[in-house]
């Protein structure tokens, strides 16, 4: 059965698409807006970043801040090393407690599961910054100040409830009737969550890991200063914070050094971005 791709584009006016399309054109320009501006400051002369009438285009622009970063702050690759490690063992751990959890939210009826899912949104109307105080001395008693799991821990502990949330709703749309199949078949619980539910979920999954690897990357700047003073377990975020100097801020050099910072996760989401599609739409006509 062949049809017209068109059809649903030609039911709109020509001034209904003009209208659709600008929107669309205003928004991208609100969105891009800042990372364009951010890239044009990290070519400009520091001598043109306050001229007066400001210049939008660099004049005479060049990416010598991208090179001359690296001498402002020595060990800036060490920071995007810790960053990058903290976020990917933080994904690890979510994905390793949020998967099983999930299932057992979707699928089985215990007491008290309304009130800990309640318990688990209300975690994230509470601010990091409220619960310095108890974690520093937790982490003082366990010893582990100054480490990276100082950091990796509290970064969990606050990323799980939304995993949870996110993950629990795709697995409710997978259908019951495939577990039962294989519960007939004499499959156990644990062997149908591994061979049916699993392949099923990666989509979901997939979602989970790429928002929890971007929340861990952005988060890590308040949990590096309060557990942590040595330079060598510092992310990106303070790594950043160095170029703010107490005479002057280095703008260009702060920016390249921002672009280069956020690359490891932007190879991450350009890698996996067909799983967060397909996990977004999954289930869509289920």
């Amino acid at each position: 059965m062949s049809y017209d791709k068109t059809a649903l584009i030609n039911r709109y006016r020509w001034y209904e698409l003009v209208g659709i399309y600008a929107g669309i054109a205003l928004f991208l320009t609100f969105v891009l807006a800042p990372f364009v501006e951010g890239f044009l400051v990290s070519l400009k002369p520091l001598s043109q970043l306050f001229s007066s009438p400001y210049r939008f285009w660099p004049e005479n622009g060049s990416f010598d801040a991208y090179f001359t970063m690296w001498d402002s702050v020595p060990g800036f690759a060490r920071y995007i090393f810790n960053s990058f490690f903290i976020s990917t063992i933080a994904t690890l751990i979510v994905l390793l407690l949020v998967v099983p959890a999930s299932y057992a939210f979707a699928r089985f009826e215990f007491k008290g599961r309304g009130q800990l899912l309640g318990a688990f949104l209300a975690v994230n109307m509470f601010s990091g910054a409220v619960l310095l105080i108890p974690l520093f001395r937790l982490m003082r008693t366990m010893g582990v100040l100054n480490t990276y799991f100082a950091m990796i821990v509290p970064g969990v502990a606050f990323l799980i409830p939304t995993a949870i949330w996110l993950l629990r709703t795709y697995m409710m749309r997978i259908p019951r009737e495939l577990e039962e199949a294989a519960y007939v078949d004499g499959a156990s619980y644990f062997y149908t969550f591994r061979r049916v539910v699993l392949p099923l979920a990666m989509p979901g999954i997939a979602v989970v890991a790429i928002t929890t690897f971007i929340c861990a990357y952005a988060q890590q700047f308040i949990f590096a200063l309060t557990f942590n003073s040595k330079t060598e377990y510092m992310p990106l975020p303070i790594g950043l914070f160095a170029y703010f100097g107490r005479q002057e801020v280095i703008w260009n050099e702060l920016m390249a050094a921002s672009f280069v910072g956020i690359a490891p996760a932007m190879i991450v989401i350009f890698f996996l971005q067909r799983y967060l599609v397909s996990g977004l739409t999954a289930g869509a006509v289920k």
